[in-house]
């Protein structure tokens, strides 16, 4: 009963671990994803392709991303420019970008 246990916690320890929190990573403006072209400095967007959520900004954001039942899937602050996020379960997301509050569809 013991070894059973040990085994259960390792596996568990070992499923925990490869679940790493996805992270954001700094990109060239994809090709024709965001059309607007805004005068205000402090314009925040977000779009949605081939899996992953884009994030502009002209400045620095603090962005979080939950499920659909509010559990932080993950929380950066990202410098001017413009990040992605891999997202390899599809759903539905809400994102929070400093005071902004999003939902997109993967």
């Amino acid at each position: 009963m013991r070894q059973l246990i040990v085994i259960a916690l390792v596996v568990i320890s070992a499923l925990l671990s490869s679940g790493a929190a996805p992270r954001w990573e700094a990109v060239d403006a994809p090709g024709r994803i965001f059309t607007e072209q805004r005068s205000d400095p402090e314009w925040t967007d977000v779009a949605v392709r081939d899996g992953h959520i884009y994030v502009i900004s002209q400045r620095e954001v603090n962005v979080k991303v939950f499920t659909i039942l509010g559990q932080l899937i993950s929380q950066e602050t990202l410098p001017a420019g413009t990040h992605r996020l891999h997202m390899s379960a599809k759903g539905i997301y809400i994102l929070k970008i400093g005071t902004t509050t999003r939902r997109v569809t993967i």
